[in-house]
């Protein structure tokens, strides 16, 4: 598996997102449909073995049902001091 799925930053960036997702009540299977994706897509993703980019990100977010800037504020708080990419 790539380095960066295992960075403490990308772990951040995954563990707001599945609690975001969790926290609307949303199963993986919903949020695939929304984004017309087979369910193993949100599955990777949060498993770490597929990484994301911002755009995938925004339209998860908002799939969920929730705003990307609002979410991606929690996991700059989140975020320890010295990031590793």
């Amino acid at each position: 598996m790539p380095r960066f799925a295992h960075s403490d930053g990308y772990a951040v960036v995954v563990e707001v997102l599945v609690a975001a997702r969790k926290g609307a009540g949303v199963s993986q299977l919903t949020l695939a449909n929304r984004l017309s994706k087979p369910q193993s897509f949100v599955s990777k993703i949060e498993r770490r073995e597929r990484r994301l980019d911002v755009l995938e990100f925004c339209a998860i977010v908002r799939a969920i049902g929730l705003q990307p800037a609002e979410l991606m504020r929690q996991v700059d708080e989140s975020l320890p001091e010295d990031i590793e990419l």
